[in-house]
């Protein structure tokens, strides 16, 4: 790639050029060189379907003549790029670097009779948007002339594709998979009961498709016959959901020194999707043509602040959450944004690392708050339509030794508000309306920053809405949805660090033995830090009260490392940790556990050598799918955890299973691509257990046979 210098000494020198454009345009120039290295670059890659002269190809749309100039004259530049950089080439869309890109549009400039001059067009879509394409004047007597396609006889797959209101997200049609837990309440059900026990062990692959390789943690949505898939790189793609053919890509460029990071989910809304991007923005894009509709920056990845959360939208309001890894809250820190949904304006932001002067500011044992960090959140929110409330979850600090020891001073403790949190937000003015903290100075890494379910259960003598959330604890709790007062938990027995817990305030009491670091010595602690429960979220069943969650056992060591709390190890703040099975155990680590919440009590469990790497996914027919580390995706029944079925997939699944209908049929799907911290912690547990060494991903479609 050549030296970015290079472009902006381009740019200077064309702005300076400019005397016949508007200030806020920039001259349209390229160099007969970069023509002519994209000629070489079409040569090898756009010939077969564009043609060799761009406008007498049988397969791709013409590249100059009247139809291109229709299409693009009179309009900017990056328009072009967009169109080239997201779709092209053909085979891989997407896959060429910037200035590439630049030199095909620079050939394609250089056919339609715009004159080079002394500087490159500059591989830049910012810069690009201020570069304004002839309406006309062009040309066209040394090229040959226009050849028309024969129309294709096809269905537009998006003829019938409606509007998502917040109507459909509030009921949404039994059919459709229209957010990433399907409901506002994320409760992971689906109401489809084609499939069942008695039949489940007919699915077959009714299609699958082929995704950029490298980790995917993102979940797939379903709506009128388009799935909307996310893929490594920060790309965005809609699949023909009856044939898995690709329909469109959106492919974000990334800003210079960023790189991919994992996402999990995306978000439809009117007649765009949504989606964040591992350079810190949000982006909307049309639905039915992939082409961008509004891109806002709400993050700067330069202070490793990132977005991979998953939009939630209600109120006309895309609410996402950032993360801060090591940022102090005085440069921004990790915060819940509200942006219109229509244009992307930012309308309110909340920070999850407690300002001073604000309540709970001064619960951080008189830390200044620029070393503050922590409290990211990194899961899609819920929300209660009833109550007008979003709820969201948060991690834990990444600094923990300045929390120990406690100081004293009138006022100050070293709770850390608001980690391990659940947080309830109105989503027109952004208001904090409660926050409940479940785990206070966590030490030890163990986030409560997962999915929050919304569900109706008995609460003082009367049926009320519950905030159902679990940690990596492996502690299942309840708070009133519309107060944030505790009402239950229940302890699924796999940790060793919370002793007791007050039925009435839900506080914790803790093994003070197991505070990494206090004497030097290596202390065995459980969970590990990548959690009996994680990111990968339950399902829950309203008819029976039945939740059913994919769990994991390990334990770790937590020791000092040389140079004490000054140190930071990989755990925190001079501590460092190693897995190991859980003592006395038997060697099976993955763990599916169906939970009765009305009574409180496990109904049934699997257990299994390999680890559960994906969420639930329980149906109204009885039947429940999951996937695990060994790339088996599985069948189970929701009655009693009888596995009914199995498929092995091309990679290890680090996403949730989703199932939708079409024309009667009832398909489920699933994406692979192991996922980063989650599913690669466990792996020295099983060792036997390989996964593909390049990161394969692919979405699978299942239906049952004909």
């Amino acid at each position: 790639m050549r030296d970015s210098r290079l472009w902006l000494a381009t740019l200077v020198a064309a702005v300076a050029a400019t005397t016949t454009i508007a200030a806020q345009e920039v001259a349209l120039t390229y160099t007969a060189d970069q023509a002519a290295r994209g000629k070489t670059t079409y040569d090898q890659l756009c010939v077969a379907c564009h043609g060799p002269h761009l406008n007498d190809g049988a397969l791709g749309p013409p590249l100059k003549g009247p139809p291109f100039i229709q299409k693009y004259g009179g309009k900017t530049l990056d328009l072009l790029w967009l169109i080239a950089s997201t779709t092209m080439p053909s085979s891989a869309p997407g896959s060429l670097d910037r200035p590439t890109y630049a030199d095909l549009l620079a050939y394609i400039l250089q056919a339609n009779d715009i004159v080079p001059g002394d500087t490159e067009l500059p591989p830049n879509p910012t810069l690009l948007a201020k570069m304004l394409l002839p309406a006309g004047g062009f040309s066209f007597m040394a090229f040959s002339p226009y050849v028309a396609k024969p129309p294709v006889d096809k269905p537009d797959p998006f003829a019938h594709y409606t509007p998502v209101t917040e109507a459909l997200l509030s009921e949404p049609p039994p059919g459709d998979w229209l957010s990433w837990r399907r409901t506002y309440d994320a409760h992971g059900f689906s109401p489809l009961t084609q499939i069942t026990p008695r039949n489940v062990a007919q699915l077959h692959v009714a299609w699958t498709w082929s995704l950029p390789p490298g980790s995917n943690e993102s979940i797939p949505l379903e709506h009128d016959g388009i799935l909307f898939t996310f893929a490594f790189g920060d790309k965005l793609q809609a699949l023909d959901a009856r044939t898995g053919d690709l329909l469109w890509q959106y492919s974000h460029p990334l800003a210079q020194g960023a790189a991919p990071n994992h996402k999990r989910g995306i978000a439809l809304y009117g007649d765009n999707v949504y989606m964040g991007t591992s350079d810190g923005h949000v982006i909307a894009v049309d639905a039915r043509t992939g082409q961008r509709v509004w891109d806002t920056e709400i993050a700067d990845f330069t202070r490793r602040e990132s977005v991979s959360a998953g939009p939630l939208i209600a109120r006309g309001v895309v609410m996402i959450g950032t993360t801060g890894t090591g940022v102090g809250a005085a440069l921004g820190g990790p915060q819940i944004v509200g942006l219109d949904a229509d244009t992307g304006a930012v309308e309110w932001r909340v920070h999850t690392i407690a300002q001073p002067g604000t309540p709970g500011g001064e619960s951080w044992n008189g830390v200044p708050v620029e070393r503050r960090s922590g409290a990211s959140v990194w899961n899609t929110g819920s929300y209660d339509p009833a109550l007008g409330l979003a709820y969201f979850g948060t991690g834990n600090t990444y600094d923990t030794g300045p929390l120990l020891p406690a100081i004293e001073k009138p006022g100050v403790t070293n709770a850390a508000l608001y980690t391990d949190s659940t947080l309830a937000i109105d989503p027109d003015t952004g208001e904090l309306k409660w926050a409940f903290q479940h785990f206070p100075n966590d030490q030890w890494d163990l986030d409560y920053a997962f999915e929050r379910q919304l569900i109706r259960l008995p609460v003082f003598g009367a049926q009320r809405t519950v905030a159902v959330t679990a940690g990596k604890l492996g502690i299942y709790e309840g708070v009133d949805a519309e107060t944030g007062e505790f009402v239950f938990a229940f302890d699924i027995g796999l940790q060793n660090i919370v002793t007791a817990i007050d039925p009435e305030t839900g506080a914790k009491t803790i093994n003070q033995d197991l505070i990494p670091g206090r004497d030097g010595k290596i202390r065995l602690v459980c969970p590990h830090g990548a959690g009996v429960k994680s990111f990968l979220p339950a399902s829950y069943n309203a008819a029976t009260q039945i939740l059913i969650a994919p769990l994991d056992e390990a334990c770790m060591d937590v020791f000092p490392i040389p140079g004490g709390g000054e140190q930071r190890g990989a755990l925190s703040s001079g501590v460092n940790w190693g897995i190991r099975p859980v003592p006395g155990g038997d060697g099976k680590v993955g763990r599916l556990e169906a939970i009765d919440l009305g009574k409180r009590k496990a109904v049934w469990t699997v257990r299994q050598r390999a680890p559960q790497t994906s969420g639930v996914l329980a149906t109204a027919g009885g039947v429940v799918f999951a996937a695990s580390f060994d790339r088996y995706l599985r069948a189970y029944s929701a009655a009693d955890g009888a596995q009914l079925w199995e498929e092995r997939l091309n990679d290890v699944s680090s996403s949730s299973p989703i199932t939708f209908s079409l024309d009667g049929k009832q398909y489920v799907a699933i994406v692979t691509g192991q996922g980063g911290f989650h599913a690669g912690s466990f792996a020295p547990l099983v060792p036997d257990m390989k996964s593909p060494a390049d990161r394969g991903a692919a979405v699978w479609v299942f239906a049952l046979g004909n």
